[in-house]
């Protein structure tokens, strides 16, 4: 009998340890809104439970994103912008109002399931130039301190988001791996620490990267799908560049002391625009790929199992920085509007992505390079320059999804660009003698000339003050009338 129960307590186990390994480790995904239209947080919200996205990260913490996900049942990793850092790290008091603000305040009374913050967004990024190295560990133990204090640390839980340059390996095999010299004693420091807190490492994985910034890089390599020459690293073998990137972390870790330390992937994607190798095609073979890669929950050579990470990203940001490269506002598996770009399975979806649902959009008119108007008239330069520094133009230019448009329709596209910023006003088409708005789509091919979303702002902006200057002046009219005793 004793036998009996002895097997079948094992059996549990086994059972318990299969339904583990086979169970699909929810994908997450960056939301980002550095838009000039961004999508309002409750469409957002119902966006990505209709995609079955169960955990979402966040490069800040506002109260109006954080309200529209209170009760949803979503994971969420708020952040600390990268200019907070020097005020928390000399600050005890300032990270305790912080988390006070933004992570208890919504924990206790909007039941908004914060599990991570996010201590600055790769802070230590060699173009830097070290201008964080000294405030990101102060405010990380800050941080922690003020979590402690909330008592909430056991159920948040501090990280900070690196990206892959923080290791480095002399040969192409992960197992040569280690912190970056310059910054091996810091990173030992903050690892130490967050693997005494319960926390994860967490790191930004791209191989778009690697192929942008290395003309030889073996374009293969950076998918999923098969590699001719994969590397052999003492028996472990890598067919692609997450894996062996992967991999160089655990090494790190492992060479420190630190081999059991969780690691979240918190960006992982590739970019559909602005550059030649930035399209939708590439997108989503990566990332589809890189779903079926972790599925199984097969893991890498040296860390086997689930592999916990967030889609960089979500929707499009036409605000962002292009300070990298003009393909820094395409990462979205969404257009700014929600509408997906290619099929892509998330696990749950099998059937692909689910669009944003109750968008509205503004008018269907666009501004074009008027019909009389000469793509060689001297004001063309001047104004296309002024549109395009005050709008989105990435979609122009080599390799990119309008690069087959002609003069003209270069000039319209960047018209169109600042006239939709501007939320269709009738002055935002007035370029001298040279533009006109229509109502025929301009489009070209996959060349999309958009038409933006209405938002609160564009909403005001676009309201006529005519009205409420015939009220005034009819109140100026009647003011010395009202005067009279």
């Amino acid at each position: 009998m004793g036998l009996l129960v002895l097997n079948f307590g094992m059996a549990i186990k086994i059972l318990l340890l299969f339904m583990v390994v086979n169970t699909v480790h929810g994908i997450g995904a960056n939301w980002g809104t550095q838009a000039s239209h961004p999508l309002p947080p409750p469409s957002v919200v119902k966006l990505l439970k209709d995609n079955g996205v169960q955990k979402v990260k966040l490069f800040d913490a506002e109260s109006n994103v954080l309200n529209a996900l209170r009760g949803s049942g979503i994971e969420v990793m708020v952040g600390i912008p990268n200019d907070m850092l020097y005020t928390l790290a000399n600050s005890v008091d300032s990270a305790e109002k912080w988390v006070q603000r933004n992570v208890s305040i919504h924990v206790s009374s909007n039941s908004v399931d914060i599990r991570y913050v996010a201590v600055g967004n790769e802070p230590f990024l060699s173009t830097y130039n070290g201008t964080f190295l000294a405030t990101t560990f102060p405010a990380l133990k800050n941080i922690q301190a003020a979590l402690i204090k909330a008592g909430l640390s056991n159920r948040v839980k501090v990280t900070v988001p690196l990206n892959a340059d923080v290791y480095q390996s002399s040969t192409e095999q992960p197992s040569t791996g280690n912190f970056r010299p310059d910054i091996n004693d810091l990173m030992v420091e903050i690892t130490n620490f967050l693997s005494l807190n319960g926390a994860p490492f967490t790191v930004n994985i791209y191989p778009f990267i690697s192929l942008y910034n290395d003309a030889n890089f073996p374009l293969d390599y950076a998918f999923f799908d098969g590699y001719s020459s994969p590397i052999n690293d003492n028996g472990r073998i890598y067919t692609n560049v997450f894996d062996a990137n992967y991999d160089t972390l655990v090494w790190a870790l492992q060479k420190n002391g630190f081999g059991n330390l969780s690691i979240i992937v918190g960006e992982i994607g590739w970019p559909t625009d602005g550059n030649l190798n930035a399209n939708i095609r590439l997108a989503q073979r990566f990332n589809q790929g890189f779903m079926s890669h972790i599925s199984g929950n097969r893991g890498t050579p040296m860390r086997p199992g689930p592999v916990d990470a967030y889609l960089f990203s979500l929707i499009d940001e036409d605000a962002k920085s292009i300070q990298p490269g003009n393909f820094e506002r395409h990462w979205g598996i969404f257009y700014y509007d929600g509408t997906p770009k290619y099929n892509l399975s998330l696990g749950g979806n099998s059937g692909g992505l689910i669009a944003a649902s109750n968008i509205k959009y503004l008018p269907r008119r666009w501004c074009v390079l008027s019909p009389s108007a000469s793509p060689q008239d001297p004001q063309v330069v001047p104004s296309v320059s002024y549109a395009c520094s005050r709008a989105d133009c990435t979609n122009l230019g080599y390799g990119t999804s309008c690069a087959n448009l002609d003069a003209g329709q270069n000039i319209s596209y960047a018209f169109n660009s600042y006239y939709q910023e501007k939320n269709q006003l009738d002055s935002a088409c007035k370029f001298p003698n040279l533009s006109v708005i229509t109502t025929n789509d301009p489009s070209v091919g996959e060349c999309r000339f958009k038409i933006m979303i209405q938002t609160t702002n564009s909403m005001n902006e676009g309201f006529s003050l005519e009205p409420v200057n015939m009220l005034l002046q009819m109140l100026m009219l009647l003011l010395p009338l009202l005067l009279i005793k």
